[in-house]
């Protein structure tokens, strides 16, 4: 992903990144970054603050062609500031209904780009909805994310059918856990369990013989259970 900003895009970056200067709380920002294990800087904006100059944005300058919508996305994550990072992702959240198929390539790009829990899981969520969009984009993108050995697109691939419920490919999903049942990694192994346990609120008699004919780790298999073994 890389698109000259044209002045309009900078101008619109510009405008953005000054309301979020004006309203910086260094005290909270301290507590944001230690919290975040000090991976980003930020401004110390609440989410209710930056939500609601995003919206005035959004109102005032929305929607966006994709063009400007990619050129600002871009010039957003190029900032160290993790409140524009999060500010491109809602942006692309109100205008989700309008990207193309080949928006997947930009979702790709965010995803291993200053990635972390906190911004991977929201677009996996956005990525859910693009997919129900676009199903014919799933075998091959994700086939392509599986096989990256990159472990926040895999964890995408876990997570994109959380909120499909009875519209889950039950198939996939069992197939994406056990591909990844020999990972070491604190987010594959959580976000395994996290996509069965939410499958199990739909099927729970499916999930349980799932785990209990497969060898996962303990921590999947733990997070998989919880709901069905509540009393």
């Amino acid at each position: 992903m890389s698109q000259p900003a044209s002045p309009h895009s900078l101008q619109l970056f510009t405008l953005i990144n000054s309301s979020f200067e004006e309203l910086a709380n260094p005290f909270i920002a301290q507590g944001q970054e230690k919290y975040m294990k000090n991976k980003f800087v930020f401004y110390g904006l609440l989410m209710p603050t930056w939500r609601k100059q995003s919206r005035l944005f959004f109102t005032t300058y929305g929607p966006l062609n994709e063009s400007d919508l990619v050129q600002l996305v871009q010039l957003c994550y190029h900032s160290p500031h993790r409140e524009l990072h999060y500010f491109s992702l809602q942006l692309i959240e109100k205008q989700l209904k309008e990207l193309p198929p080949s928006f997947i390539s930009i979702f790709e790009y965010l995803i291993t780009t200053n990635s972390w829990w906190d911004t991977v899981d929201w677009i996996a969520k956005l990525v859910g909805t693009h997919f129900k969009r676009f199903p014919e984009l799933i075998p091959f993108t994700t086939d392509h994310w599986m096989h990256s050995n990159q472990m926040w697109l895999q964890r995408v691939c876990l997570l994109f059918q959380l909120h499909y419920k009875q519209h889950t490919d039950q198939a996939l999903l069992f197939s994406f856990v056990k591909q990844l049942a020999h990972s070491k990694e604190f987010f594959i192994q959580k976000a395994a369990g996290w996509a069965l346990r939410q499958y199990s609120k739909t099927n729970p008699a499916a999930v349980y013989e799932f785990v209990q004919l497969q060898t996962l780790p303990t921590l999947t298999r733990k997070e998989a259970l919880r709901l069905i073994n509540k009393p």
